[in-house]
């Protein structure tokens, strides 16, 4: 893990994942946690990370992603298959 964002309203963690270019959503209690953005290995198309560094989810539930080497932030849609580069 490389970055952290926690969810005060559910207590809900996000973990920029760095070497598994993806990032997991922890619900409270969960066993488990699910990739919600990347997790297709390394590379640099929209549904692609390369080592996310620092992870913000807002209010809607978007997911931002700053990514290393791809010098580059990416929006994930609630429920999104692939990101838009914000900057």
């Amino acid at each position: 893990p490389w970055g952290i964002f926690v969810d005060s309203t559910d207590q809900t963690v996000y973990v920029a994942d760095r070497n598994n270019h993806r990032v997991v959503k922890w619900m409270k209690n969960a066993r488990q946690g699910v990739v919600v953005a990347g997790g297709h290995n390394e590379g640099n198309s929209l549904k692609h990370l390369h080592f996310p560094t620092g992870v913000f989810v807002d209010s809607s539930g978007s997911i931002y992603v700053a990514e290393l080497l791809n010098h580059r932030v990416v929006r994930w849609l609630k429920d999104a298959q692939e990101g838009t580069i914000i900057a």
